[in-house]
């Protein structure tokens, strides 16, 4: 028990900094491994509990660049599809068969980070359809996988040349999506006294993580952070894959 809960923390900590740095990647980090101690509901319930601590914290040093116009539809879109999700994940989860379809989403993404290059046009990104389309996706797969990052890191890249109204209002989206997720399972009866025990520890372990990934967004490369996650996170799939 000592030496799982030893290795949840590196989980959580290297995660955690992954997104300090990077705006994403904690969950695409986290939910590679934790699904190998835990079942994926619960991995994802874990996940996003600790997601809504370590967006909280980069919103509090970048609010001020937060621009709710940018966000409204999205995140309408987005919150359909976690109502959506909490259906799915709650009749399915505890199945083992989740953890080689969430192997498979992992690598998906992974291979879509690295190969997409092409970016749509100005007026496309204008489009209402758009934002519905990023929001509803990441909402859905969030909500089920707690790895729908990709999809409004996408988004947002795309609307916002400023990193840091890149990152406050990727993580606002990320905040409100994970929190509503977290009362529709709350409400249901889906945590219990050990998921608090586990929520405890990694509160204090994303704190440290995320405040030094912060500290080192502007001294490392962004994209240096962001192919290195990338490649641990493809490990982390095809580990899920071999061995769940």
């Amino acid at each position: 028990m000592p030496y799982e809960l030893l290795l949840i923390v590196i989980i959580i900590l290297i995660g955690s900094f992954i997104q300090g740095v990077s705006g994403f990647g904690f969950g695409l980090f986290a939910m590679g491994f934790l699904p190998l101690f835990f079942t994926v509901k619960e991995s994802a319930l874990f996940v996003m509990s600790l997601a809504v601590v370590v967006s909280a914290c980069i919103i509090a040093r970048n609010y001020k660049h937060i621009v709710l116009k940018a966000v409204l539809i999205l995140l309408g879109a987005s919150l359909a599809g976690r109502v959506i999700s909490f259906f799915i994940l709650n009749a399915f989860g505890e199945m083992d068969v989740m953890k080689k379809l969430l192997g498979l989403f992992l690598i998906a993404m992974v291979i879509y980070l690295f190969f997409n290059k092409k970016e749509p046009s100005e007026a496309m990104m204008k489009r209402p359809i758009i934002p519905l389309i990023f929001g509803f996706f990441g909402g859905f797969i969030g909500g089920i996988f707690a790895v729908g990052g990709p999809f409004f890191v996408f988004y947002f890249l795309l609307v916002f040349k400023d990193k840091y109204k890149y990152s406050a209002n990727l993580q606002a989206v990320f905040f409100v999506n994970n929190a509503f997720s977290l009362m529709l399972h709350g409400f249901n009866g889906d945590f219990n006294s050990e998921f608090l025990l586990y929520f405890l520890v990694g509160v204090v372990t994303v704190v440290i993580g995320s405040n030094i990934g912060m500290k080192m967004f502007d001294k490392l490369p962004r994209e240096t952070i962001k192919k290195f996650a990338m490649y641990v996170v493809l490990v982390a799939g095809l580990n899920l894959i071999i061995f769940s």
